[in-house]
């Protein structure tokens, strides 16, 4: 298969939930994610997770009060995610099928490096977030640094499939803070890292628990997370 070709998520399904498997740091994100979103303020709130792979952010978003809506392309992600709790919609970030202000929260984890048309793509997660909204992503920055440590170093250590990133498609923070302004949102990003005691636990002690985290950091250099209001007032 050719780099970030979605279909190497069907052959690795059997990963998603596998304890020190190959997405052990997608759950790390997940988590990460999740507490950048706030309980729910109102009822019926939508939690709109484009991108939901398997679901990972279900547990934590599990008592926030939202109706946890999951899109992707894959099909097999997508009945995993079902199991545990998220409504699945299969469907394509960059036409969501979905109306306008549909939802309270977008959230978009590492899903922005991977598509070929970035400001659709944004344009369709600010469309269906409700005026008042907030939208949360976490991606990937794109510099030497940031593909040396994804791409090169990443594949060889393990700790990420071989081929799962295209290096062209990252996104470097100012692009992505200017796409969201086009819509109507504020974004405002800062930079995120994984704990090193979970990295070295995650290579030594495979199929174990490794309790590695994503904490804050000033360096948006690889990684960063991002949260942005829409404008207008929340209804």
């Amino acid at each position: 298969m050719v780099r970030n070709d979605p279909r190497q998520y069907d052959e690795l399904a059997d990963q998603w939930w596998h304890p020190g498997g190959e997405f052990e740091m997608l759950h790390w994100l997940a988590e990460a994610r999740a507490a950048l979103i706030p309980p729910a303020g109102r009822a019926g709130a939508v939690l709109l997770d484009a991108g939901c792979g398997a679901g990972l952010m279900a547990p934590h978003v599990l008592g926030k009060g939202y109706r946890h809506v999951g899109v992707d392309l894959g099909r097999t992600g997508l009945e995993l995610a079902a199991r545990h709790g998220v409504q699945p919609v299969n469907g394509d970030v960059t036409a969501l099928p979905f109306a306008d202000a549909t939802a309270d929260v977008v959230a978009a984890g590492e899903i922005l490096e991977h598509v070929t048309d970035l400001p659709g793509t944004v344009a369709e997660l600010s469309r269906v977030l409700r005026p008042g909204g907030l939208v949360v992503i976490d991606t990937v920055n794109d510099n030497a640094l940031s593909r040396f440590i994804t791409v090169t170093a990443g594949e060889w250590l393990g700790f990420a499939p071989p081929g799962i990133h295209d290096a062209s498609l990252f996104v470097r923070p100012r692009r992505l803070i200017s796409e969201f302004a086009r819509h109507g949102v504020r974004l405002r990003v800062r930079g995120a890292r994984p704990t090193l005691g979970g990295l070295v636990r995650w290579r030594v002690l495979r199929g174990r628990p490794t309790r590695g985290r994503i904490v804050p950091t000033g360096l948006t250099a690889v990684l960063y997370q991002g949260t942005g209001r829409k404008e207008g007032e929340r209804s």
